[in-house]
């Protein structure tokens, strides 16, 4: 297992995100409990969804396994889509939050 095809750019996606909004952004939206809360409610949705669509006894959503880093958690999820989801949610709510404050 590399990891190059899919680990990689998920590491790369919120090392990008939190870049952009330590280094850019300053939106302070990592010291809100709001959206800490939200991304609760994120991964509450996720878990199920996910587990169901990558579950490895009836796959409807199949990874290559040369391409993950091969850790699934929980319910046979690749922790990589969580890597991906967080970095999603974050950058809209960062471009959110960046446009608010232009206004």
């Amino acid at each position: 297992m590399t990891g190059l095809g899919y680990t990689l750019p998920a590491v790369a996606a919120v090392a990008v995100v939190v870049a952009l909004e330590l280094a850019v952004f300053h939106t302070g939206l990592f010291r809100r409990l709001a959206y800490w809360l939200s991304m609760l409610i994120v991964v509450g949705f996720q878990i199920p969804v996910d587990g169901w669509l990558t579950k490895l006894s009836s796959p409807i959503v199949i990874y290559q396994e040369k391409q993950t880093s091969g850790l699934r958690f929980p319910f046979d999820i690749p922790v990589e889509d969580f890597l991906f989801g967080f970095a999603l949610v974050t950058a809209v709510l960062l471009l959110w939050e960046r446009q608010r404050e232009r206004r």
